[in-house]
């Protein structure tokens, strides 16, 4: 006899974690919950519980690399379901981020920079808007051409949806790769990615550097200079334009950093600071994902347990930033962390009478932001209805 539907499970863990509850052992504390049940669709009056630690350790470990290609182009469908019509474009942002490992976890390695066993799944974030896109599993160690290319064959493949939108392609230097330089050349992507410097670049750019050593011993301000120029690697199947920004600081030492691009004709300045630039908030939206919603609690030992755990928290990601943008626009919660939005707005105090039919929840008289959860109210409602 099956006591739970899949659909109840899945419900079961996103809910919890959006409320900070991400590890399988809260499903036993909270199983017989009031508030969870009726999420979940379950009347709290039945005596029918919730999902257990148990049965949720076992889901985790049940999923096949099928099911969890499915999960990942469901990730996808929500996103791309988010546009009322076809957006112009899609920026996606593709950055790696640390979890540690203390345990036999499949896929750690020892990561040298970061001085820790570690994985570092691919975070894939919609540029403009912060919305996720995917979450893919990986080991603690720089990305391969092959994993990125992997990455964005799949995620291209959706844009039969939106055959008109144009994507381009933004990442740090790790990303930098000639095969991936072709594949997005190949498959219609623009491409803005940082660059490694080498004595090449430097001797290419020396007239650059120079110039704004200059300036600054003119003025003794800090300034920036940028330009670019064609530069061809050994490895690279043709000539490609990199732009370079030359930072000097109020004490006189200079920071060189390069980018290369597939944007042939807009301005060095534009490019760097506007175009690749903006990819510095991809890391706001990591610190969402993994102080907010605790997103790197991946202490299974199979690499596809904590590949469906992911999937999990980028599901509730989500649920969070759809709330956080639509239902909470024009508050003083629209730009909150998803932190602060759960301790104001999601764990305000109840009494719960359960009935035969149905749930109430006496909500306190008086709290903080009570304006704010009547108007999230008023618009669930009529959504329902």
């Amino acid at each position: 006899m099956r006591l739970h539907t899949l659909k109840e499970i899945v419900s079961q863990r996103i809910y919890q974690i959006c409320q900070g509850y991400e590890d399988a052992d809260d499903c036993d504390y909270f199983r017989k919950d009031a508030a969870f049940k009726t999420a979940v669709g379950k009347h709290p009056g039945t005596g029918k519980e919730l999902a257990s630690q148990p049965t949720m350790s076992r889901l985790e470990n049940y999923g096949k690399v099928k099911d969890l290609f499915r999960m990942f182009y469901a990730l996808i469908d929500n996103y791309l379901n988010t546009f009322p019509k076809p957006p112009k474009v899609i920026v996606l942002d593709v950055d790696p981020s640390l979890h540690y490992c203390h345990g036999h976890q499949q896929m750690s390695l020892f990561n040298a920079h970061e001085d820790e066993y570690c994985l570092m799944p691919f975070y894939v974030y919609d540029g403009l808007s912060g919305k996720l896109i995917t979450t893919v599993i990986r080991p603690g160690k720089t990305p391969t051409a092959h994993e990125i290319n992997a990455l964005l064959k799949r995620i291209v493949k959706k844009k039969e949806r939106f055959p008109k939108t144009r994507i381009i392609f933004r990442a740090d230097s790790h990303h930098s790769k000639p095969e991936v330089h072709n594949y997005c050349d190949n498959n219609g992507l623009k491409f803005i990615i940082g660059q490694e410097p080498n004595p090449v670049l430097n001797r290419l750019f020396a007239n650059t550097i120079s110039q704004a050593k200059l300036r600054y011993a003119n003025t003794r301000k800090p300034c920036t200079v940028f330009a670019s120029a064609t530069y061809q690697a050994s490895t690279w199947s043709k000539p490609r334009r990199i732009i370079c920004s030359v930072i000097v600081n109020k004490l006189g030492v200079e920071d060189v950093r390069y980018i290369v691009t597939s944007f042939e004709n807009a301005g060095a300045k534009y490019l760097y600071e506007t175009v690749y630039c903006g990819r510095g908030n991809a890391e706001r939206y990591i610190k969402d994902q993994k102080t907010g919603l605790n997103s790197d609690r991946t202490s299974c030992n199979k690499a596809t347990a904590n590949q469906f755990r992911i999937f999990l928290h980028a599901a509730a990601y989500q649920m969070m930033h759809a709330l956080r943008e639509n239902i909470l626009k024009g508050t003083s919660l629209a730009r909150a962390q998803f932190d602060t939005i759960r301790l104001k707005l999601l764990k305000v105090a109840a009494q719960v009478q359960v009935m035969k039919t149905k749930t109430i929840f006496h909500l306190p008289k008086h709290f903080p932001i009570q304006d704010i959860y009547e108007k999230a109210v008023r618009i669930f409602t009529a959504i329902r209805t």
